[in-house]
């Protein structure tokens, strides 16, 4: 026999909150509370039904483990609403934080080099959505550029655009070449950036009919190249980020809030 979930007993119902835990700092918690904390204290805010540090929890859980709003609301005692309003605030004041391409690269100049590549945030677009699709990936998205140190950590997220975005084009589009053009900075990118010129080094095609020297530059250079994914990792271990429901226009919002996250980590 098959027995309903929905049935007139529980049509209706209330969602039921349960305890669980999260694999964050308390101390990213913390520090996400005191900046919330300052936002209320400059806008001189009235009482709110969470507390700057369960504010804080509650966005960490939405980016972290990609819960509804309806299960948040449920969890934390609030309306689905509240949930959205108090995450959206929270996210515009972590955004606030995040560095812009010129201070991320301060401190580096003629000697350095730091690695470019892209990434696609899957979206849950349909097929008519085609400015959004992503011939590379098979899927709908958004683009992400990443500038990441030789070790990995990431220095600089871009805002999202469109799926179908090339890599270059987004490059170029964020400031990327002009920038460490500027700077004198070595670009480590892969194929997709063939064509950038300036200080941007991509490996050589069909390397395997070169002679042998060329074939040892692609390989170091992807040696060079390899601690990229380490910055995508970080990014996407926010499950948000892996798979966003929401507007396309927030996605770039929320990356660069989990950046500030980011950098909190670092700093602890």
């Amino acid at each position: 026999m098959v027995i309903p979930l929905i049935t007139p007993a529980t049509e209706g119902a209330l969602l039921v909150p349960y305890r669980a835990t999260l694999d964050v700092p308390h101390e990213l918690v913390e520090h996400v509370a005191w900046l919330l904390d300052e936002h209320r204290r400059t806008r001189n805010t009235r009482w709110r039904k969470l507390g700057c540090f369960d504010q804080a929890l509650l966005t960490l859980v939405h980016l972290r483990k990609n819960e509804t709003f309806s299960q948040l609301g449920a969890g934390f005692g609030i309306s689905q609403a509240t949930a959205w309003r108090y995450v959206d605030e929270t996210l515009d004041v972590l955004t606030g934080w995040a560095p812009g391409l010129h201070e991320a690269l301060t401190g580096l100049g003629e000697g350095d080099h730091v690695i470019v590549d892209g990434t696609l945030i899957p979206t849950g677009r349909i097929a008519a959505d085609e400015p959004y699709y992503s011939q590379k990936h098979r899927k709908h998205g958004m683009n992400v550029q990443v500038i990441a140190r030789p070790d990995g950590t990431p220095l600089w997220f871009s805002r999202a655009t469109p799926g179908r975005t090339h890599d270059l084009t987004a490059a170029c589009a964020h400031g990327i070449v002009q920038a460490c053009l500027t700077r004198q900075i070595l670009v480590l990118a892969d194929r997709a950036y063939q064509g950038a010129g300036a200080t941007v080094r991509t490996p050589y095609y069909r390397h395997r009919e070169q002679p042998e020297h060329y074939q040892q530059f692609n390989q170091d250079d992807a040696r060079l190249r390899a601690p990229d994914e380490r910055a995508f990792a970080q990014l996407k271990s926010w499950r948000l980020l892996r798979r966003a429901r929401c507007s396309t226009r927030r996605i770039g919002t929320i990356v660069q809030a989990v950046h500030t996250l980011l950098i909190c980590s670092y700093a602890g």
